[in-house]
């Protein structure tokens, strides 16, 4: 089969880049290993609960600052409900809760009761980095990465501003550290300020680099922090959405095993069923490691160019324990996003980031209870391990992981309904980061920005994006890799580029926390919210039992029709010639089954509007 463009891997980046060149009328193939879209941004269910499989605290949707996600909506004319976080989290550090308000000088005060003696430099730190960031970020929008920047659109925006860009520029290797250096005094703030590096790009302020510390410690205030509306799932299911619309195709539980060339240029992949597709360009959304160490051929690759690709660091494994609690073990204080901080100088497994998203979204679980996410760094050895001493030492950490989280809630053990633990071996088995690195290669100083990965290629029909390129780790990040990834392609087949205008029309619709269920697809009419209600009770298994005897993917089906995805699901339900819609629903393992029959036929009968 042959493309206008494959696209290896689903997770945000390459869902992005897939999105807008499908709208640009290109025939696009998005390759996954995985059975749902989105690497680490999406959700899985057990029961009727919705846990979110990482992203859980999303940036870069608000109407100020650095707004990929925001922009990338907009160029695609998709709607998107957001939950913007009143305040965006809190740390707790050395017994002191400081709440990260919107409004920066409230924030200073809350940092200023750790270090009251660095009150006025905090002052004079955080006015400074504000101003670079307006004239920078703010007043002229730039939705590209740095190694793809126009030249003369960047000089144009240097003389708005030739001092605050000559002092942006002047940051490029320096470490934050240096930075903070030249406005405290006090050496305890240095490990504070670690907390915030560690927790946004899993660095050290020794290690972070100046120029990216800089948007980072001002971004977060000015931008916002959000939470999708209905559960993580949409936003990768919103880009499906347009992909499919577009006439472009996903293929998922495919893993590429091998990039094709043709005349020592890559020109197709093949799969781990041995079949293989082709494509005038690639966009590959992986980890640099997996690019060199697996899928370039030795022979069309130089070997100073893979050593360097093995030597990138990667970000420390993660482990993530999902779990239901009762609803009375979250005091009412409690935020959707903590930072739970353990040892203030170093780094270690009791610095955990819980993630509560049902505060704020009351949709993803009963009224009784709380979907609680814990992530943090995991230093024990899962390799080697037999199947016994695996699942032992997934059972002590979900206890040590529990005990972390009840000294902040204090009654969370006595209130665990259920608990599953991600290993840094699951997170590899599902999102094929080496190692359960979830951050990909340290964008440390160093090894930071131009010195890693780049959009384009040394082979001119190969690109890149994802957080093994030069902005590193982070959904807005990713995203706009994505969206340069998607330009480049354009621009290389003498096609219109996706580029900020003025006056954008907007599509991303901004919610006031709680989102309830009764706000859930509200503007649809009633028997369209009907179906996608019914369709989002499917526990959208990875080896469903009502696919057995048939060909139709009834997850993929649901997942579709519960994110607004029509045309999608209808595709696959008339590619399947699926009739017998009964039979399918008698093998749903809900005692109240799903209703496929009412959803499907449905489907058979809805129209398609034409696409934008």
């Amino acid at each position: 089969m042959k493309y206008d463009v494959l696209v290896i891997g689903a997770g945000l980046s390459g869902l992005s880049a897939a999105a807008l060149l499908a709208k640009r009328n290109l025939k696009v193939a998005v390759v996954d290993k995985s059975y749902c879209p989105g690497g680490s941004c999406g959700s899985f269910k057990r029961e009727d609960v919705f846990f979110d499989q990482g992203s859980s605290m999303l940036f870069g949707w608000g109407e100020r600052g650095f707004n990929a996600h925001r922009f990338l909506f907009n160029c695609l004319e998709e709607e998107m409900d957001i939950i913007a976080h009143p305040q965006l989290y809190c740390v707790h550090y050395k017994g002191e809760k400081i709440r990260f308000f919107p409004d920066i000088d409230q924030f200073i005060e809350e940092v200023a009761r750790l270090f009251p003696s660095q009150k006025p430099n905090l002052k004079r730190f955080y006015g400074d980095m504000e101003q670079l960031y307006t004239h920078v970020m703010v007043e002229h929008p730039s939705y590209t990465t740095p190694d793809e920047t126009d030249r003369k659109e960047m000089l144009q925006a240097m003389l708005s501003h030739p001092v605050s860009y000559l002092r942006f520029l002047s940051y490029l290797n320096k470490s934050a550290k240096s930075l903070l250096s030249k406005y405290f005094t006090d050496p305890e703030i240095f490990s504070f300020f670690d907390k915030l590096t560690s927790t946004y790009c899993y660095t050290t302020v020794e290690e972070s680099p100046a120029i990216l510390s800089t948007v980072m410690f001002v971004d977060n205030h000015v931008g916002g922090s959000y939470y999708p509306a209905g559960s993580a799932l949409m936003l990768p299911g919103k880009l499906e959405k347009v992909i499919e619309e577009h006439g472009s195709v996903m293929i998922p539980n495919r893993e590429v095993v091998r990039i094709l060339f043709s005349g020592n240029k890559p020109s197709g992949v093949q799969l781990d069923d041995g079949s293989a597709l082709y494509a005038d360009q690639l966009i590959y959304s992986g980890t640099v490691w997996n690019l060199y160490g697996k899928l370039i051929p030795p022979e069309y690759s130089d070997p100073k160019r893979r050593a360097w690709a093995a030597s990138q660091v990667p970000t420390y494994p993660s482990l993530a324990l999902y779990s239901v609690v009762d609803r009375s073990a979250i005091d009412h204080e409690a935020m959707a996003v903590e930072m739970l901080v353990g040892d203030p100088s170093a780094l270690n497994e009791e610095e955990v980031t819980v993630y509560i998203p049902s505060i704020d979204d009351h949709t993803l679980c009963g009224k009784d209870e709380h979907v609680v996410l814990a992530i943090g760094p995991s230093f024990r050895t899962w390799d080697g391990l037999d199947a016994k001493t695996y699942q032992m030492q997934k059972e002590e950490e979900i206890q040590r992981l529990l005990e972390v989280l009840s000294r902040r809630f204090p009654t969370i053990k006595e209130h665990v309904r259920s608990t599953e633990l991600a290993t840094p071996k699951t997170i590899e088995r599902y999102t094929m980061k080496n190692g359960g690195a979830v951050a990909g290669p340290k964008q440390v100083l160093g090894n930071h920005m131009f010195k890693r990965l780049h959009i384009r290629t040394e082979y001119p029909t190969l690109f890149c994006c994802g957080e093994s390129t030069v902005l590193g780790t982070g959904t807005p990040t990713v995203t706009t890799s994505g969206i340069a990834a998607a330009n480049a392609v354009l621009s290389q087949r003498g096609l219109e580029s996706f580029v900020y205008e003025s006056g954008m029309k907007q599509y991303v619709h901004l919610i006031t926390p709680p989102y309830t269920p009764d706000q859930l697809y509200a503007s649809d009419d009633g028997q369209t919210r009907s179906v996608k209600l019914k369709a989002r009770r499917c526990q959208i298994c990875e080896h469903p039992a009502c696919c057995q005897t048939s060909g139709l993917d009834i997850p993929s089906l649901m997942r579709r029709v519960m994110v607004g995805n029509l045309k999608g699901a209808k595709q696959l339900l008339i590619a399947s010639g699926e009739e017998d819609f009964e039979s399918l629903q008698s093998h749903c393992i809900r005692e109240d089954a799903v209703d496929i029959q009412q959803v499907c036929s449905f489907l058979l009968e809805w129209e398609s509007p034409p696409a934008r």
